[in-house]
């Protein structure tokens, strides 16, 4: 792996450990943190395979648009279309009032 892919993946790591240890609080879990690192983590291990690929991306926080550019290299990807959608839809969205991840259902709303 090139030093710029290790970069992407070291930065995924890093949104995944805080996912993990956020969503394993006992106790009043933030739930908008725990969906935003996986977005997040998501992201940026489409574009450490994007990079590794040589294939060029603009600057995005589009799951869907990264996945689409991935899907040639990685064909059997696809089936993160639907999870990755919901994860798009929530870039951003955890910083707006009354929007978010309802516990009570597990739903997004914005």
């Amino acid at each position: 792996m090139t030093p710029e892919v290790l970069e992407w993946v070291d930065k995924a790591e890093g949104d995944w450990a805080t996912m993990l240890r956020e969503a394993a609080v006992a106790e009043e879990p933030n739930f908008d943190a725990v969906c935003f690192h996986a977005q997040q983590c998501s992201e940026k291990y489409l574009k450490a395979r994007l990079v590794m690929a040589g294939i060029e991306f603009r600057k995005s926080h589009d799951l869907l648009y990264l996945l689409n550019l991935v899907l040639p290299v990685e064909p059997s990807w696809s089936f993160l279309h639907d999870s990755l959608f919901k994860l798009t839809a929530y870039d951003g969205c955890n910083t707006l009032p009354r929007c978010g991840f309802y516990k009570g259902t597990g739903d997004l709303i914005c």
